[in-house]
């Protein structure tokens, strides 16, 4: 787990749900024959409910539906294998299942103890993990399934990332882009250290062969805690979006966005035109706050 360096000022107010901005979508590409990403947005609310009562202003309880937590993911099955659709979709089911088990995590989230949430999502990717070994071997007859996940939460005045395999999360702020999960991926473990240059990772056969996947041989998932803000513009991605798309026309979409929906389809036209070779799916959000 590791927490990157956070300014002290304090946190802005929460966005209200009608604030939230967020889309995602997903697409075969043009080579695959079939759909092998999943994405899931969800949010998770407290909530109160009157069963009965004998007071005549029930407008004074607090009944109103608090959002705790906005959660957005990505999988990718890997390498198009034999049961890669299966194992995407096993990994989003079971951590937001676990995620969702976990909300009194929430409500002691604060800026200097939050070390049993930050467990809580490790123990998602973990156990999404041992989900695709167990459905593997009652479908798969030992077969790989592996999958990538990409899980962003929010917890305001905070969100938190999960990272195994080589999907990933970008933030985009001031009209800078940057990737902030790191490639969990054999061409990238040699770059980190130092036996290949970056043009070397990006044309070796290992580019795409994964150090960490859920369902394969070994998965390390990755927590990282950042402060929320309401200039940020999160995209998360599979690498069927950035196979096709640079980091700078990434960069020039989100700058001249108008709405999450409107550039998560402009990439996706995007990443068709520039070949379509594998999956893609991608998610955009954003605050903004209200005209009036």
């Amino acid at each position: 787990m590791r927490t990157p360096h956070q300014p002290t000022s304090a946190a802005p107010p929460k966005p209200h749900d009608d604030e939230i901005d967020v889309f995602g979508l997903s697409h075969k590409g043009h080579v695959r024959s079939q759909n092998q990403d999943h994405f899931l947005i969800a949010t998770i609310h407290k909530h109160v409910q009157v069963v009965q009562t004998n007071l005549g202003e029930q407008e004074r309880l607090p009944l109103e539906d608090e959002r705790l937590a906005i959660i957005a993911m990505v999988a990718d099955g890997v390498g198009g294998a034999e049961g890669g659709e299966e194992a995407s979709a096993t990994a989003l089911e079971h951590a937001m299942q676990y995620i969702a088990r976990t909300t009194d995590c929430y409500y002691r989230v604060d800026s200097e103890n939050d070390e049993q949430l930050m467990g809580a999502l490790q123990d998602a990717a973990l156990r999404s993990h041992a989900a695709v070994l167990d459905r593997a071997r009652e479908v798969a007859e030992g077969r790989t399934m592996a999958t990538t996940l990409t899980l962003w939460m929010g917890v305001w005045p905070w969100y938190y990332l999960v990272q195994v395999g080589d999907s990933r999360y970008y933030l985009f702020r001031d009209g800078a882009l940057t990737q902030i999960t790191r490639d969990q991926t054999i061409a990238q473990d040699l770059l980190d250290q130092g036996v290949f240059t970056r043009a070397m990772a990006a044309r070796s056969q290992y580019s795409n062969v994964l150090s960490s996947s859920i369902g394969g041989s070994e998965a390390v998932p990755v927590v990282t805690k950042l402060r929320a803000d309401w200039l940020n513009v999160h995209l998360l991605c599979t690498d069927g979006l950035t196979k096709h798309v640079s980091d700078d026309r990434i960069r020039d979409r989100l700058a001249t966005m108008t709405s999450a929906r409107q550039v998560c389809e402009q990439l996706l036209n995007d990443a068709l035109e520039g070949g379509g070779s594998d999956n893609i799916s991608i998610i955009v959000g954003r605050a903004i706050p209200r005209t009036h």
